[in-house]
Formats: structure tokens, C-alpha cells, sequence
């Protein structure tokens, strides 16, 4: 297959962007763009395009009439209703009050701290190694078939942006499992064309700011 075809390179991008393709044409395209940095700006160009379709709408203030007519069902005037009844409406206002509370640790919910990109690293004999979900200000790394190393080794985990060249995000916890706190530097990485890797080094990461052992896993970040 030409995969220099441009129609077809706007196509790969799209599927892949839009999640279409089945798991073996998805690690075919993602080692595609680990070499090629104009298929990664494609891939970006829909990523972007399509990122407005998840945005969260505008918020839109509840007219007063409706905060009004909420409260005349739940708080009656006691003209309509008899004097006995007193203890229903009580109980009516705190389910009110229970509901209302409910909706707000549901929205709570709702709103926390999603994943907004993720990535599955790959060996060289393209077996799922490494996930990566990447949040706001920080990476959640979960081990799928990691390999072991020595208490004086370190896995480090790097960015390859459009340029290629290697940027540190710092050091995978011990055993794979965890959390890798990004500075500001590092966030504004994420969203961009980038490719992640891990490369084996001494304990601590690198001492020269570029890998030095072998590159062990790969792939791309993507849009969930």
C-alpha cells in the first residue's frame, strides 16, 4: 500500500482520529508515525478539528420564574394546604434538599479530572507494553507486559515531538504503576503531534537530558 497517497493519508488520519480502525491497521498507523512527522500533523489537523465536538457547552442561568415555580411546589403556601399536613411538607422539602444534593456530587463527578489522551506503547515485536493516559498536569502509567529491570535501572519516559528530538517526562514509577507529574513545560506538550517513548537507563533517568540505553516501547498519543 502507497501510504504517500495524499488522499489516502487524509483518510488513515481521519479513521484513526475518529477511533474506525480495528487494532492491528491502529499499530500499523501508529509506527507510521513514529517516521513520518507530516502524518502526525495530519493526524493533529483532525484531532483539532474534532476536538470542539467534546467541548462543554456554555453555562446558561436558570431564569427566575423557574426557580420560582420550583419553589411553590416544594414549599406550598400553608393557605393550600391544612394545618395537619405540616409534617409532609417537611419531609417534601428535605427529599427536595436530598435531591439537590445529589446532583451536585453526580456533576462533581462528571466534571473530575478525565483522561484526555492516551497511548499504548509498544516492544519491538509489537506486543502492548505501556499505558498512557495523560491528564491536566500529570501522566497515569499502567504496566501491561513490562519488562523486568534491576533496582539500578530506571525506565524513563520521553516526548518526540515533530522535530525529533527526545524530551524527558520524567521517570516511570517502580514497576510501571503510578502517577508522572508533568511541570508546565511538559503539559504544554500534550495535545500536540508527539510520539511517546521509554528508554532503559541508570536509576534516576538520564544524566545527559537525551536517552542513552536502548529504546524499549513506543507509540503515539491520540485524542480520546
Amino acid at each position: 500500500m502507497n501510504y504517500q497517497t495524499p488522499t489516502l493519508r487524509r483518510a488513515l488520519a481521519a479513521d484513526y482520529a475518529i477511533g474506525l480502525m480495528p487494532a492491528a491497521a491502529r499499530r500499523r498507523f501508529e509506527q507510521l508515525l513514529l517516521e513520518d512527522a507530516s502524518l502526525r500533523a495530519e493526524l493533529a489537523h483532525w484531532q483539532d478539528s474534532l476536538v470542539s465536538l467534546t467541548e462543554a457547552l456554555p453555562e446558561q442561568p436558570v431564569p427566575e420564574r423557574v426557580w420560582e415555580a420550583i419553589t411553590a411546589r416544594i414549599e406550598p403556601q400553608h393557605l393550600h394546604v391544612p394545618e395537619k399536613r405540616s409534617f409532609w411538607n417537611w419531609i417534601r422539602v428535605t427529599v427536595a434538599l436530598c435531591s439537590l444534593v445529589v446532583v451536585v456530587f453526580l456533576s462533581t463527578l462528571y466534571n473530575r479530572d478525565d483522561a484526555r489522551y492516551s497511548a499504548t506503547l509498544m516492544s519491538a515485536d509489537a506486543q502492548p507494553a505501556l499505558k498512557v493516559e495523560a491528564h491536566e498536569n500529570y501522566l497515569n502509567v499502567e504496566p501491561l507486559t513490562l519488562a523486568a529491570v534491576t533496582p539500578e535501572q530506571s525506565l524513563e519516559l520521553w516526548a518526540i515531538p515533530a522535530d525529533g528530538k527526545p524530551i524527558s517526562l520524567g521517570v516511570i514509577p517502580r514497576g510501571g504503576k503510578g502517577k508522572v507529574e508533568l511541570n508546565e513545560a511538559q503539559q504544554a506538550l500534550i495535545g500536540k503531534p508527539i510520539a511517546l517513548a521509554v528508554s532503559l537507563e541508570s536509576k534516576g533517568g538520564s544524566p545527559t537530558g537525551q536517552p542513552t540505553g536502548p529504546v524499549l516501547y513506543q507509540g503515539a498519543l491520540v485524542a480520546l
